[in-house]
This record gives C-alpha cells, structure tokens and sequence, in this order.
C-alpha cells in the first residue's frame, strides 16, 4: 500500500497543502499580532514570504492535481478557495486523503 506523502502528486499536494495551511495560521495568529501590537513587523515580512512561496507551490501542485486526477473544474475552485480560508486546507485534507486512500486500493 501506497502510504507516504511523496509517493504520488496527490501526496504531495496534500502535504504541501497542509505546509501553507500552516504558514496562513502562524501568518495571521502569530505574525499579524506581532506587527500591530507589539511594532514588529518583521513578523509579517518574513513569514509572509514563506507563506507566499508555499502558496505559489500550492497553486502548481493543484493544477498538476487538476490534469494528472482530471478533476473537475468546481473541485479545483473549491481547492483554491480551501487556501484562502483559516483552516481551509485541514478540511480540503480530509477529503483528499479518502481519495488517495481509493486511489491506492
């Protein structure tokens, strides 16, 4: 059986989407605070620019998912509109890995 992360592009989707989920959670609760409260904004540079490089790979990743999985036009854009939300990725993870779990059977 197929378990690990980087056996498959759906594997590593998964994981990268759960990587940027991540950075947005620290971006927003850790980083932002940091900025407006305590006048560093450093904070927000830094992590935002990991979290933007991990949400461009994000974007690769999906389109590659989109091609290799022929996935639907709508379950692409409810992927993308999963990295805009807090949280957003965790859920989109969830589903993903019943799918590979299928596809790996």
């Amino acid at each position: 059986m197929n378990n690990s992360f980087w056996d498959s592009t759906l594997g590593r989707f998964r994981l990268v989407a759960i990587v940027e989920g991540i950075s947005y959670l620290i971006l927003l609760g850790i980083a932002m605070p940091l900025k407006y409260f305590a006048e560093l904004p450093e904070a927000v540079k830094y992590t935002g620019w990991i979290h933007g490089v991990l949400f461009v790979l994000y974007i690769a990743l999906l389109l590659k998912v989109w091609i290799q999985y022929r996935w639907s036009f709508g379950k692409v854009v409810l992927a993308f509109i999963a990295s805009l939300l807090p949280f957003g990725t965790f859920v989109l993870d969830s589903k993903l890995k019943k799918e590979q779990q299928a596809a790996n059977a």
